[in-house]
């Protein structure tokens, strides 16, 4: 009974660390874009397209987890998932 608990407790870590890590690439995603906008250096602006564009593929990575892991709480809250 107490390997369950800490299985739960582990996904549970994991999951608010993802949150947290989500949060942070939503406050990067922002600065990125608003360094696009206030930039007029050619060389510049590529930096800041190509980091707009990596910052979002990780952003869509984590709440691809996100809904991964919300959807297995809403199946079976009390069975650990394999992650």
């Amino acid at each position: 009974m107490n390997r369950i608990f800490k299985k739960n407790a582990c996904r549970d870590k994991r999951y608010a660390l993802l949150l947290e890590d989500l949060d942070r690439t939503k406050h990067d995603l922002d600065s990125a874009y608003a360094n696009l906008a206030n930039v007029i250096e050619p060389d510049l602006i590529d930096c800041y397209i190509y980091e707009v564009q990596s910052v979002q593929m990780r952003y869509k990575f984590l709440l691809s987890r996100v809904k991964q892991i919300e959807d297995s709480y809403a199946k079976n809250p009390l069975e650990a998932s394999g992650s």
